[in-house]
């Protein structure tokens, strides 16, 4: 008994989500002939960001600060 009434509260959402609905009804038009160029070409630059990290140099070692870089 306790298997099918499990088994029933898990299936419920799913029989909920399966009845019909008036937006499922609803009317679509598709007009394939307007055609609308709103397409605007942009110059997208890819950086990358370099942590901040210790540099060994010949005259010890100094921080270089966090920065980005194109990529």
């Amino acid at each position: 008994m306790k298997r099918i009434f499990v088994g029933a509260l898990l299936a419920l959402p799913l029989v909920i989500g399966s009845l019909p609905s008036q937006a499922s009804a609803a009317q679509i038009i598709v007009r394939p002939g307007v055609h609308t160029n709103n397409l605007v070409a942009r110059h997208v630059v890819h950086k990358k960001l370099i942590r901040g990290h210790w540099e060994r140099t010949a005259h010890g070692r100094r921080w270089v600060p966090a920065h980005y870089v194109r990529v």
